[in-house]
């Protein structure tokens, strides 16, 4: 699997395992990070100060701004109608299907596993939960999982390094009354 001639890398790119990624006709920011089995297509972008993971798929008219985490295995989609064939049998070719572009705003984090549809904008700072398929957009900073994913929460009301809030009672991920009505 190669690194094409037409990929543009940014400065302090790393790309761990050169040999096992296939980029092609991309663009990569700088200070970015690239696992093994990785592939970028044509017309792809990914900004800078970003980790993608190992065995991930970013397809044509994707668009990944800076600081965004992909975890492991995600897969992003960019026809809403695929075919492999035409009604008239004949296989199909890029001039028989419409490339649906999709978006990824800066800070965002999406998770393992996930599945993200074609034409969908995945909100600043978001977080998608791990093996989530997402067919709707994202809004900044909220907190989706699930299949189809559902907005969950909100990544200002957690701690760490956006700034947090205590968990209410009528917070969807406090699981503390869940578990004291299970005892």
């Amino acid at each position: 699997m190669p690194i094409a001639s037409d990929v543009t890398l940014g400065d302090g790119v790393k790309i761990f395992q050169p040999d096992l990624v296939n980029l092609y006709g991309c663009s990569i920011g700088a200070e970015t990070k690239i696992g093994a089995f990785v592939e970028v297509q044509k017309n792809a972008s990914i900004g800078a100060r970003c980790k993608i993971s190992s065995h991930t798929f970013i397809c044509e008219g994707v668009a990944i701004e800076d600081q965004v985490f992909v975890g492991h295995g995600v897969m992003f989609i960019n026809d809403r109608y695929p075919r492999a064939a035409n009604e008239d049998g004949s296989l199909q070719t890029e001039s028989d299907w419409q490339l649906v572009g999709t978006r990824v705003k800066r800070r965002a984090s999406i998770g393992s596993n996930a599945t993200i549809g074609a034409g969908v904008t995945i909100g600043e700072s978001s977080l998608v939960g791990a093996g989530a398929v997402v067919t709707r957009d994202v809004p900044d900073y909220s907190i989706v999982a699930g299949v189809p994913a559902r907005v969950i929460g909100d990544v200002r009301h957690r701690s760490g390094t956006l700034a947090g809030r205590a968990k209410t009672e009528n917070d969807p991920l406090n699981h503390t009354k869940r578990h004291e009505q299970s005892s």
